[in-house]
């Protein structure tokens, strides 16, 4: 039955009660009995309570869902209102139910796009790094020399000052060019480049350990770019922000796919609110189906956890794939991670 037609008829019922007692047996006396006032009010207070009642009863779907309105985020899918009441109420909180999972469709959709679009300019601006400023940096590198040895003594130590600038501006950029679009991922796979950015982040202020299982199933390359990405992030998070000294990264193989952990020891999340990093992790994961959680750890510091079922459960949408970029430098891969390549490294 409609809503209308609930609340009408419930109304109804209690001005008809009322209606029948006024022309039944039942008088009042001028002035008022104490009986008669008894009567009155106990008749008055359980009409109250039986509309009260059943208001409540036919209300208590629309609460739910205004809770779940409030509550809904669609970087956290899959979470949906229990269908209740009947007519309107019921076919109001399906038709909700319907405009989620359209939504988060169309939410992933356009991540995808967004995030395929920012691979592959990562990959353009990491190829015009090395392949026009890094050359045009290694010819200024030769010219300095050349001039550094023929120049006088004076001048020639300036110029190998200026050499050493140049140098160091030179390993900069392949820093740079290596965190936007490494090429250790697409040649060694996922376990060398997690072991590489590893080190990269460890310094004198932070020791960040690497605790890869043997052994881990086979992955695309999408879940690959995304378990790099959210690992990189989550790295950064804790140099940046933590004030940690000890991080752990780790990557183990779970009965539904693998499951990424960072941790560290710094001073912790608290009730701060998400920001821009979190949420583009967020973003990442549904791409392939994944769970993020990041959490406050019991001794102190944070939790990052990425769970990526395998095979991996991609949207509705086909997801643009990403193809390896090969640059023609081996010497910015260190020898130590080109001879741990693992055996499920995806083929050039």
């Amino acid at each position: 039955m409609p809503l209308f037609w609930r609340i009408f008829l419930l109304n109804a019922v209690v001005l008809i009660v009322a209606t029948a007692l006024l022309l039944g047996p039942v008088t009042v006396s001028t002035p008022v009995l104490l009986t008669e006032a008894a009567v009155l009010t106990v008749g008055l207070a359980a009409m109250l309570v039986a509309n009260a009642l059943l208001l409540r009863v036919g209300l208590a779907p629309l609460q739910r869902l205004t809770r779940a309105m409030n509550t809904t985020d669609l970087l956290r899918p899959g979470h949906r209102t229990a269908v209740g009441g009947r007519g309107e109420i019921a076919e109001l909180i399906t038709t909700y139910n319907t405009m989620l999972d359209r939504l988060e469709d169309e939410r992933a959709t356009s991540s995808a796009r967004a995030l395929s679009a920012q691979e592959a300019e990562r990959r353009r601006i990491a190829r015009e790094l090395h392949d026009e400023v890094g050359q045009s940096l290694t010819a200024v590198l030769l010219q300095l020399k050349r001039a550094a040895d023929h120049a006088p003594a004076g001048l020639g130590d300036e110029l190998r000052q200026v050499q050493e600038t140049t140098r160091a501006s030179l390993e900069e950029i392949r820093r740079i060019a290596r965190r936007l679009r490494p090429g250790v991922l697409d040649e060694l796979g996922l376990a060398s480049a997690l072991k590489a950015l590893a080190t990269e982040f460890g310094g004198p202020g932070l020791t960040v350990q690497h605790c890869l299982d043997p052994g881990l199933p086979e992955l695309d390359r999408e879940s690959e770019l995304v378990l790099y990405r959210v690992a990189q992030e989550g790295l950064t998070n804790v140099a940046r922000h933590a004030g940690a000294r000890r991080a752990e990264l780790a990557l183990r193989r779970t009965p539904g796919g693998v499951e990424l952990r960072v941790r560290d020891d710094g001073r912790g999340i608290g009730g701060a609110d998400e920001g821009a990093g979190i949420r583009g992790m967020r973003e990442r994961a549904l791409l392939v189906g994944a769970e993020l959680t990041v959490e406050p750890r019991a001794g102190g510091g944070t939790e990052l956890r990425l769970a990526v079922p395998v095979p991996a459960r991609f949207p509705a949408h086909a997801l643009v794939p990403v193809r390896p970029v090969r640059t023609s430098a081996p010497s910015t891969t260190p020898a130590a991670v080109r001879r741990s390549a693992p055996a499920h490294a995806p083929p050039p």
